[in-house]
């Protein structure tokens, strides 16, 4: 068993203004998936991708929007999202404050996922 604080792990910038934290993966001995925490800024956004397995997001705080190819959804503290396979998609934060979500993806192959498709 592991407990850490999420803002103690060290971030990587996914895009002006997205950073992303992978707080339970493989480094962590985690055999299954892994699990990422994003911090996106008020006009910020995850770059708009696919990749070929499902994850699953969480709206920890804030508010703003899922786009999925010609789609926008609204997103809100609460919200669960579930992304297929190969669905096209990003994060907006079209709030004022910060958006922070969790994601989920499986590990593949042991490892974590590699780089996903732009759009």
């Amino acid at each position: 068993m592991k407990i850490q604080n999420y803002r103690q792990v060290a971030g990587i910038e996914v895009s002006p203004g997205a950073v992303r934290r992978v707080v339970a993966g493989p480094a962590e001995g985690a055999p299954t998936f892994v699990m990422r925490v994003f911090e996106i800024e008020p006009g910020s956004a995850t770059p708009h991708h696919s990749h070929p397995w499902e994850h699953e997001i969480f709206v920890v705080s804030g508010r703003g929007t899922l786009v999925s190819g010609d789609t926008k959804n609204p997103l809100n503290e609460g919200d669960a999202v579930m992304v297929l396979p190969d669905e096209p998609h990003s994060i907006a934060n079209t709030s004022d404050g910060l958006l922070t979500v969790i994601c989920v993806v499986p590990l593949v192959d042991g490892k974590m996922p590699g780089t996903p498709r732009k759009y």
